[in-house]
């Protein structure tokens, strides 16, 4: 059994036309045979399918695409969407259900959101042959998490999190975390990030797939999995002009139906003028060369200097954060940035390297 995993996908203004006509030639041409080999394809819907106008109040853009968007992916051959991200509740409660819906209908089956936070932990079972795999989707706080009593996307809890890890590979044969967080932009894991991936694996997840970057990062085989810091994007098009941006990595499992096991492997993908494609072999040696480089970095300890040099880039950024709502804290919208930096893990990740305390910078010792 083959299954594909695709990062992050959103009908741009420069892709939208395309996904409401249902051009799929033109979204993501020889990616096409790419998806016909493959008996379940899953990519992460990230942004509300809707033609709600209600867009909630946040820091960041209101992302959303049209409901025909669901049965292009599907004549595409895609056949699961995560809708666990930061941007499927952009036009809220409303906005979330026609995507469930659109989504649906289109054929296609929904993990990582539910009615609460307790119902949306419910995995997506995938048969292997006579055994089974879990996809575990989950989410940093930002924005779309659900509630108690309020539905959303599954929120990452260092605690009950690792617990549903556990006790699906106790039931099931394979398990595949899907962590949608980390810093954008960022191609090194936080410390905090990498204990957590590989406290996955070591508690049963046999890949985990970090997406949210939007930049590929780097790759570690730990204990008896693996794990990707930076899937990148999958298609994003033209939403930001860089490189970077438009690269990604489509993630393949082939599951040996007989003997157990799978093998792992990535599939390099550009952006285009009007969709995807598969990079060529040149362009693909390029960026896996790059990405092997990083990979050392976590074999050597020197990813560190990596995470802590981009930290020391957006310094002003936080920093200003902080000073705003210091100077004018009955500013509700000051307050409210504050709160959000609070809020999401990835924000507070960079805070903890920007703003140590004396014992952590080692002084009292």
């Amino acid at each position: 059994m083959r299954l594909l995993i695709g990062g992050d996908v959103v009908p741009t203004a420069t892709s939208a036309e395309a996904f409401r006509q249902g051009d799929t030639q033109a979204l993501f041409q020889d990616v096409l045979p790419v998806f016909a080999s493959a008996d379940r394809v899953l990519i992460n819907l990230e942004c509300a399918l809707t033609e709600s106008e209600a867009a909630i109040p946040k820091f960041g853009p209101n992302l959303k695409g049209p409901l025909e968007s669901a049965k292009t992916l599907n004549h595409a051959g895609v056949t699961d969407c995560s809708l666990c991200n930061n941007h499927t509740f952009d036009f809220g409660i409303e906005g979330m259900r026609d995507t469930i819906r659109a989504v649906t209908e289109a054929n296609m089956n929904v993990t990582g959101v539910g009615e609460n936070e307790k119902d949306s932990r419910r995995p997506l079972i995938i048969p292997v042959g006579d055994k089974k795999l879990a996809v575990i989707a989950v989410c940093e706080h930002e924005y779309t998490y659900a509630l108690e009593n309020q539905m959303g996307a599954t929120p990452f809890d260092p605690f009950e999190t690792l617990t549903d890890i556990h006790d699906a590979k106790e039931k099931y044969d394979y398990v595949i975390v899907i962590y949608h967080g980390a810093k954008e932009h960022c191609r090194y894991p936080s410390p905090r990030v990498m204990k957590a991936c590989r406290a996955m694996v070591h508690l049963g997840a046999d890949a985990v797939l970090c997406q949210h970057s939007h930049i590929i990062g780097c790759m570690e085989k730990y204990e008896n999995g693996v794990i990707l810091y930076g899937q990148g994007n999958f298609h994003f098009l033209k939403y930001l002009d860089s490189e970077s941006w438009n690269q990604g990595l489509i993630a393949q499992f082939d599951f040996d139906e007989e003997n157990g096991g799978f093998d792992f492997s990535l599939i390099p993908v550009l952006s285009t003028d009007t969709g995807i494609r598969l990079a060529t072999q040149e362009e693909a040696d390029a960026i896996m060369t790059a990405m092997e480089s990083r990979n050392q970095s976590l074999l050597n300890g020197s990813w560190i200097d990596g995470w802590r040099e981009f930290c020391d880039s957006m310094k002003n950024v936080y920093e200003t954060t902080v000073y705003n709502c210091a100077d004018d804290p009955e500013n509700p919208r000051l307050k409210e940035h504050f709160a959000h930096y609070l809020d999401c893990e990835a924000h507070t990740d960079v805070y903890r390297e920007l703003f140590k305390t004396w014992h952590a910078r080692g002084i009292n010792s």
